[in-house]
């Protein structure tokens, strides 16, 4: 067989486009194909847009640290409409970053959508047929719907038509309390939209350790923001004065909430349909996610599944790194089989930030594993009280036995930084003593993390 390129990429996001270019820098003749914009969701509709925002957000939050030293601000001349143009600006940006990327490393792109039409064969909406030694999968995924809940994106939204408003709503309902849902709960409370957060089971953000989530419940709660949980929405009707919805608590009571707008923010559903995947045999599971073996291999050889339509966690550096992972193992370089998911960090990008990696307390007494916790809190770091920002603590997890970091879990400021030198201590295998033994310079909010380290040995400073 006669192939037109080495590699085959459908689809241009964060898995996607690394995948390719990463295949490209191995000396693979490459082609991308994408029927939007490069980058894809995270870049255009997701990660990058709504940073900008919480950028913009936390800024305007700030004024009243301004007010409280004396300074007068005429807030009057705000819009909402440059805060959505910032955001543009900033994915756009970085859209263009993408596109330049991948013309460097020679990577031949095809704006088009694609079909796989056989083993080594993707077809474009033209008919024309590509062919390629290797395919990689990496179609993405979509905001999920829920029935009763139709997204019109002008009264009831997804978490794309949230990024694009220009106005801001008075009130805000928002249905789930996964990251997205705590981001814009964050976001549009800062702006003045007045928040009610609706969650279904227990806590918000209900796979993260429960004693960092009650200080983020806490400082939400302190800021006016409504937390309904182990609540359902059981219906909603639009009126004139916005969306009427009907919750149900756990005990069978209703009640009814009314607002402007809606967020419907349920969690995503992959992109396998429509795709060919029926034409080479490839079987997606009941959730419409497509199984993998070692090195992301579907059932089909040669042909790769990377990404949110696969069952690793669906975050961008996850598709990333399982991007890098498929083109090295193509190239014959490939040392890693799959994403390490104890390796993986998760973030949520609110006041305070939230940030995570391996097991929590609940899961390891579900599992019965002896383990030591050590918990210290930020307002023992000086820094954390110069910058007056003393709500939060650093917790790690260890084996009780070896030593072993088993998770770790930041609720404060720069959480989402933090956790790295958390997880680098994991990844390189390091026992708490040798974090704990580090010199961290003060004053620095790591200093927190040193002093978590010395609590699992019983031995913190300043607590």
């Amino acid at each position: 067989m006669t192939y037109d390129t080495d590699v085959l990429v459908l689809g241009a996001g964060p898995g996607g486009y690394v995948a390719a270019i990463r295949a490209a820098q191995h000396g693979l003749k490459t082609t991308i194909i994408e029927k939007d914009k490069v980058g894809g969701v995270c870049l255009n509709i997701g990660c990058i847009p709504s940073k900008a925002i919480i950028h913009q957000a936390e800024l305007f939050h700030g004024i009243k640290d301004l007010e409280n030293l004396g300074v007068s601000i005429d807030k009057s001349g705000f819009s909402y409409k440059k805060v959505y143009e910032k955001s543009r600006e900033a994915a756009d940006q970085l859209s263009k970053g993408v596109q330049f990327l991948l013309k460097k490393n020679k990577v031949a792109v095809v704006s088009d959508t694609g079909r796989l039409t056989g083993e080594h064969e993707i077809t474009l909406s033209d008919g024309k047929k590509l062919i390629g030694k290797y395919i990689v999968l990496a179609t993405g995924s979509r905001p999920r719907a829920i029935p009763g809940f139709d997204i019109d994106e002008k009264n009831i939204l997804s978490s794309t038509g949230i990024l694009m408003l220009q106005t801001l709503p008075k009130s805000l309902l928002i249905l789930g309390s996964g990251a997205i849902g705590i981001e814009f709960a964050h976001i549009m409370n800062a702006f003045g939209v007045e928040v009610t957060l609706v969650e279904m089971l227990d806590q918000i953000l209900p796979i993260e350790d429960e004693e960092t989530v009650a200080i983020l419940a806490k400082s939400f709660q302190n800021r006016g923001i409504q937390m309904i949980t182990a609540t359902k929405a059981i219906s909603q009707k639009q009126t004139q004065q916005g969306v009427e919805v009907l919750l149900e608590d756990a005990k069978g009571k209703r009640t009814t909430v009314t607002v402007e707008k809606m967020l419907v923010s349920v969690g995503r559903a992959p992109n396998t349909e429509n795709i060919g995947l029926e034409k080479v045999g490839i079987k997606p599971d009941k959730g419409g996610y497509i199984p993998v073996g070692d090195y992301n291999q579907t059932s089909v050889a040669g042909i790769f599944a990377i990404g949110d339509i696969t069952r690793t966690p669906l975050l961008a550096h996850v598709a990333s790194k399982e991007g890098e992972i498929v083109a090295d193992f193509i190239a014959g370089k490939g040392n890693e089989t799959s994403v390490d998911i104890m390796l993986v960090p998760g973030a949520t990008y609110c006041e305070p930030q939230l940030a995570s990696f391996g097991l929590t307390e609940k899961k390891l007494k579900e599992n019965a594993r002896p383990f030591k916790k050590s918990v210290f809190p930020y307002r023992g770091a000086g820094k954390a009280v110069a910058i007056g920002q003393p709500e939060g603590l650093v917790k790690v997890l260890s084996d009780e036995v070896t030593g072993e970091i088993l998770g770790a879990h930041i609720v404060g400021a720069n959480a989402t930084e933090l956790i790295h030198e958390l997880l680098l201590a994991r990844k390189a295998e390091l026992l708490p003593e040798d974090i704990a033994d580090m010199i961290h310079a003060h004053p620095t909010l790591s200093e927190a993390v040193m002093e978590a380290m010395r609590g699992i040995d019983g031995s913190p400073i300043h607590v």
